[in-house]
């Protein structure tokens, strides 16, 4: 028998200063059960980092090659911005740079070597989109801490992020790399 994806809870305060973006989200996250609690604290993180209308959990990452981790969608459907996490090869950040209006990678691995493995590679727009990265250990600290249900303060402002989870404050500088164009 198939083990199912856990189900965790995020009651989010969002104050992301830079962007002007404050909210109270209530997010249900499905973690599959091959992806790493890292990798689930990165696709939450992306997703409050890149909240917009229209901004959802997609099916990719882990089971799908269809959509990314995460990505908004204007009211016709379209796919405006295409949100990977992790470390997605080059042809699947072509594909999704192709298809919207922007592309963004989020990943709690080592930036450096993700870069390198897409260089010389075709990356559509690879000059316009964004890799971020936190300070290294950060993502495990935050993944060390969660719960089924879980409370989650999260400010952003001039480049850095701090965060509460469950009465435990840290905090990261969000570092932006640029791919090179190929």
């Amino acid at each position: 028998m198939a083990i199912g994806a856990m189900i965790h809870t995020f009651d989010v305060q969002l104050a992301d200063v830079d962007r002007g973006v404050y909210e109270d989200l209530s997010l249900r996250v499905a973690r599959h059960p091959s992806e790493t609690d890292a990798f689930m604290v990165t696709r939450v993180l992306a997703y409050c980092l890149e909240y917009e209308d229209g901004i959802a959990f997609g099916a990719g990452g882990i089971s799908s090659t269809d959509e990314p981790a995460v990505l908004v969608r204007d009211l016709t459907g379209r796919i405006t911005a295409w949100i990977e996490v992790g470390s997605p090869d080059a042809q699947r950040l072509h594909s999704g740079s192709k298809l919207a209006d922007r592309a963004a990678v989020y990943t709690h691995r080592d930036p450096g070597r993700l870069i390198a493995a897409w260089e010389g590679r075709t990356i559509h727009r690879a000059d316009e989109i964004v890799l971020r990265s936190f300070d290294p250990g950060f993502v495990e600290a935050v993944a060390a801490g969660l719960a089924r249900r879980n409370t989650l303060t999260l400010s952003a402002t001039e480049g850095q992020l701090y965060l509460e989870l469950g009465g435990t404050a840290m905090s990261t500088r969000v570092h932006e790399h640029r791919i090179a164009k190929a």
